[in-house]
């Protein structure tokens, strides 16, 4: 689920001075012997999440609908990104890696995931719902704002069942399985936090919908979930660096602030200069790492959190070290039309 947050790029960049977080690295032991799944892990905040429970020694079942074996329909067809990369990425980190195609609009399929979960693994311990695939349904910027009579009501339909659907189709077959031992963990994958949704109007009604009803989602589980020692939270990364996102801009993850200057032959910069903000997937896949191995995290239980606000209760960065502050910016900042220092909030 790739964030969209809506940014002015009214303020001017500071270089993007990064600050170092000194002494923290990922614990590679911290989730050995926890099993995962991450619906949604193909691409985005999913193959971050994914990734970062692997730097914590997880075993992360990955699923999602792009598979090297070309069995099911993606909403993003043609992109190279698929399921099995990202397990092999997660075992990299030094997890276990399981790439498992599903299509999580099917209940029978996941069903099927449910019972292959318990027969091969026995456990569930962290349940992350990061399933999305709304991002081309969605539009970019000149459609956004546009009312709902003038929205095309097939394509509308179609992003609710992939952002909400899913969700309560995964949850329905999995947690089962979860609640059997106390502490399991449900992160609901969102953009924008309850509070910060709640009095703004998020590109359309379909988007605001879909996005306020995942952090509902986060709310309503969590109050079934308490009386098993559970515990749900919705979680929203900032902006992130997604591999659409970077494609986007015309960058990769290793030179993305070229997209921040202006182009040799006098070109503006390809992104706003609110990117100086953006995260890699990693760091909010940090956060849900840090909630899993929280012995207290109960005390985060329907509550709605983003990844930087979880950087500073519990210290991670992201992988350049720094800890980015995206929706701090939004709200004491861009909104405001005022300037600031972009490396006071990374």
């Amino acid at each position: 689920m790739t964030s969209r947050t809506s940014q002015s790029g009214t303020n001017k960049a500071s270089g993007g001075a990064e600050t170092e977080a000194a002494g923290w690295a990922p614990d590679p032991a911290a989730l050995k012997g926890h099993v995962a799944l991450v619906a949604g892990a193909t691409r985005g905040a999913g193959r971050g999440v994914a990734a970062a429970l692997g730097e914590a020694g997880a075993t992360v079942l990955c699923t999602g609908r792009s598979s090297r074996n070309g069995s099911l329909r993606s909403d993003y067809g043609g992109r190279d990104e698929t399921v099995e990369e990202t397990a092999e990425l997660v075992t990299s980190l030094g997890g276990e890696g399981v790439a498992i195609p599903v299509d999580h609009l099917d209940a029978d399929q996941v069903a099927a995931l449910a019972a292959r979960v318990r027969g091969e693994f026995g456990r569930l311990d962290v349940l992350v719902n990061d399933i999305w695939g709304g991002e081309l349904l969605t539009g970019g910027p000149a459609q956004w704002d546009t009312p709902l009579w003038e929205l095309n009501l097939d394509d509308g339909l179609r992003l609710l069942r992939l952002a909400i659907d899913t969700h309560l189709i995964t949850s329905h077959h999995l947690l089962p399985l979860l609640i059997e031992r106390p502490g399991g963990l449900v992160v609901e994958v969102t953009d924008g936090t309850m509070a910060h949704n709640a009095d703004r109007y998020r590109i359309s009604v379909f988007y605001d919908l879909a996005k306020i009803s995942v952090n509902r989602l986060a709310f309503s589980q969590g109050h079934e979930l308490a009386a098993h020692g559970a515990t749900a939270v919705a979680l929203t990364p900032g902006w992130l660096r997604s591999e659409m996102m970077l494609e986007h801009f015309g960058v990769r993850e290793d030179n993305w602030r070229d997209s921040l200057r202006p182009g040799p032959d006098g070109r503006p910069p390809s992104a706003p200069a609110d990117f100086a903000l953006s995260e890699t997937p990693r760091f909010v896949g940090r956060a849900v790492t840090a909630l899993a191995t929280d012995p207290e995290r109960a005390r985060w239980n329907q509550r709605s959190v983003d990844a930087g606000s979880l950087a500073k209760e519990y210290g991670f960065t992201d992988v350049d070290g720094s800890r980015p502050d995206c929706w701090r910016y939004i709200e004491e900042v861009g909104e405001r039309g005022l300037t600031a220092d972009y490396a006071d909030f990374r």
